[in-house]
Formats: structure tokens, sequence, C-alpha cells
């Protein structure tokens, strides 16, 4: 199987907001609201700044009631078993609330997200939240790009080094949280150390067994809906394709005001294929399958494209924003995979042959050799040894038609009905929130003061 496209890249201009997907009002009163004690509040700043390896870079406002909020860089190694290939910053924030609480290790898979939200679990426990970025993304990127060290394992022993060092503030019980590849990454992390959180919870994260094998996702898209709403798509999809010459000048023009190419994927002419071909899984992921937004027959071309840019992220593909995400394609085409979508209903209109494939979003001078024995490892853990994992995901959703499938290690899988890939806990049936909130409750060590 092959994967997805994370929700940051899913969604209209590819922002840096999926991580705000997790992030929800504040339903759990804080003690500061409360009157409680908010113990360590005063000398967290002492802490961090003696904390080895830790920079802290600024203290920002803009936080929850009782919450200071941090920016941070710890020294990382490129190589975690090869101490000779040199050092990158990271970049961590913090959340603090109080050295007694839980603490929540979050991460978006991508950049961080530098703004002081809390997710869910963070709201859900009133804990302390610690948000990983994710190596090689924003600026936690090594000085010399040598992408061979952009893996999942390395990865893991970043979070690894992280936990091990804040332990020394947030002594309690820790939980892992992530949307989408941050979800991915939260169980990357998992697999190769088990024990440095309490628990996971995992929203709408991708199973990328076997890279060869698209067949779930096909059948999902061919299913999934109504034949009406299905045909409808796969007939604007042809409508667009017809008047390419019309729909590759607006893009090159849109292009062109906003000071942006397409030097990584090559062509407006290509990035708009991709487009197309992507808009039977983004229609899903991120809408509500609602047949009548679909543009019919009678559409004109400005409508065409307006739909298309709003359902499958025209900006995207260009390189004002694909150069920023080379890392994540990177990552799919080396190790977690991409998916294959229905194409039989397009045949005469498409001129580039496995276009929607990692390479098209990766410099040709950045070899990509594939790993088939990564995920399948990842797989047989969650199966065999996982424990107190929580997988979230939408029924609706595509990246997610191939999923995690735990054993009965004090974990288990819940879908949200009527509910894309930007699912929470609360779109659960009322039996499942319940069950998933005492359940994050209890390997939290917190109770139920709802």
């Amino acid at each position: 199987m092959r994967t997805w496209t994370r929700r940051r890249l899913l969604t209209a201009t590819a922002s840096t907001a999926s991580a705000a997907g997790l992030a929800v009002a504040a339903t759990v009163p804080s003690r500061a609201a409360t009157g409680g004690s908010r113990a360590g509040n005063d000398d967290v700043l002492d802490a961090l700044r003696a904390l080895p390896g830790l920079r802290v870079i600024e203290e920002r406002p803009g936080a929850e009631p009782g919450y200071r909020f941090f920016v941070l860089g710890l020294r990382q190694p490129v190589d975690h078993t090869d101490p000779a290939a040199g050092t990158f910053e990271q970049r961590l924030t913090l959340l603090h609330t109080s050295a007694d609480r839980p603490t929540v290790l979050f991460t978006t898979g991508y950049e961080a997200t530098l703004s002081p939200y809390r997710s869910e679990p963070t709201v859900l426990l009133d804990a302390n939240q610690l948000q990983v970025e994710h190596r090689y993304f924003g600026t936690s990127r090594p000085p010399a790009l040598d992408h061979t060290h952009l893996t999942i394992r390395q990865a893991a022993d970043d979070h690894h080094r992280v936990v091990r060092l804040f332990r020394r503030l947030y002594g309690g019980a820790w939980i892992s949280t992530g949307g989408s590849k941050g979800g991915m990454a939260s169980v990357y992390h998992r697999r190769f150390h088990p024990y440095d959180v309490d628990g996971t919870v995992a929203y709408a994260a991708p199973n990328n067994v076997d890279d060869r094998d698209d067949s779930a996702y096909l059948r999902f898209l061919e299913t999934i809906g109504t034949a009406e709403t299905r045909d409808a798509l796969k007939a604007a999809q042809r409508e667009i394709l017809l008047r390419r010459s019309d729909m590759v000048a607006r893009y090159e023009a849109w292009a062109a005001s906003n000071g942006t190419g397409f030097r990584v994927v090559g062509s407006a002419d290509k990035a708009l294929e991709i487009a197309v071909l992507r808009v039977l899984f983004m229609f899903w992921q991120n809408g509500t399958g609602d047949g009548s937004t679909i543009p019919g027959p009678a559409a004109t071309t400005d409508e065409l494209y307006a739909w298309l840019e709003r359902t499958a992220a025209l900006p995207v593909y260009a390189d004002e924003t694909a150069t920023h995400y080379i890392p994540y394609w990177y990552q799919l085409g080396t190790q977690m995979g991409y998916l294959s979508v229905p194409t039989a209903h397009l045949a005469g209109l498409l001129r580039y042959p496995r276009a929607i494939e990692p390479r098209s979003f990766v410099p040709r001078d950045i070899p990509l050799r594939f790993d088939s024995d990564a995920m399948p490892d990842i797989d047989r853990w969650v199966r065999r040894r996982g424990s107190r994992l929580l997988f979230v995901n939408g029924a609706m959703d595509p990246a997610v038609a191939e999923p995690f499938r735990p054993g009965a290690h004090d974990s288990r899988v819940l879908w949200a009905p009527d509910t894309n890939h930007h699912v929470r806990l609360e779109d659960l049936s009322p039996a499942d929130h319940a069950a998933a909130v005492a359940t994050l409750r209890r390997w939290a060590g917190v109770a139920d003061v709802s």
C-alpha cells in the first residue's frame, strides 16, 4: 500500500494548521481558574535553563490561564548511532502548568505550530504539553541536508531523548499523541521506545504495510458514499482535463502573481494533473461527502477551477509550498509509501505516468531507495506487542482505509461515524467517547473531574 498525504498537505492551503485539528476549547477547568495550586510555575524558567542541551528561545504570551508557553531549542544528534555526524537544533514548544500534572508529548509530524493551543488529550488531562518538531521540518534541519538520516528510527530516537530529558522536570504520567503523520510518528516512537510514555492516542494514522498493495484504498474510493457522488466526482475530473489548456493558464497566472513556480514538480501542466488525480481522495478526506458541491455538466471553467483549488489544494504543488515538504515526500518514497487512485475513467487524458508518486516532489539529486521492511515491522509490533494504543479514525477517511489493528494489550481502534480525516474524540459515539476518555485518564492516573 502507499500512503495518503498528511492532513496539513490536504487542506486548502497546505497550512500549518493541521495540528489545530486536534486543538479544542478547554472543557476541563484549570486549577488556576478554580483557585487550585500550580506548583512549579514560578521556577520553571530556571529549571528549563538548567537542562543540558536545551535553549530557551522565548516565552510567548497567549496561553490559557494557569499555563506558560515557551519556544525551545534542543541540541540533537544528526545520527543517533554516530556522534561524528554532528548535531542540529530541534524546535520544541512547552505549555507548562504544573510539575505534578501529566505531560502530553505532541507532534504534528511536520514543523511545530508556534501558537499556545492545547491538544485534546492535554485539555482532558489538564496536562503540560511538550510539542516536538519533526526532524528536517521547519527550523529543525541539519546544516547539511543528508536525507539518509531522515528515518522513522532517527525521529523516534529524537522523541526518546526529549522524554528522557524532560522527565527530570515532569516525573508523572506521559501520554503521546498526534494526528495523521503526527499520529504515525507517535506510533513509530512507541515501536522503538515502548516504555517512554504511558499511552498513545493516534488520530487518523494510516497503516502503511505493503507499498505494492493499494487495494484497500482503491476499494474504499470505489465504494464510499453514493454511486451518484462518485460518478459526479469522476465526471468533474474528466471535464477539468478536457479543459486542460484553460486550467493550466489560470494556474500559471496564479503562480506568477504569487511569485512562485513549478520547478519542483516540473510544470503547471503536471501539477494540475496531480491535483486532478488526488481529487477523489481529498474530497472524502477533508469534506462532508456532499455531492451537491461538485460542479455539474453546465459548470463554467471558472467554477471548475475554483472547485479544484478548494478540493485538491492547488498551492500545495507550487514551489513555495512544495519546497517545504520535500522531506515529507522523501519519507513516503523511502519508508512510508504512497497510495494509488482510480484512473480508468481518465483514459486518454493523462500525460504523466506515475505522476502522484513521491518522486514527483523530490529533486532528482536526492536518491529514493525504498525500505520495504520498515512498515511491516511497525505493523507486526502493533499487532503483537503494542500496548496502550488508542487509534481514533473517521469512517469517511480514505487515509485509514488500511488501519492499524492492535492486539488486545489494553489497545483498541475507535471509529467516528460520518467523520473525515480531522477526527477528534468528541466525534465518537457517546459510548465510545466515554470509554476513550476513561481509558486516557486511567493511563494518566487522573481522576474524572467532569
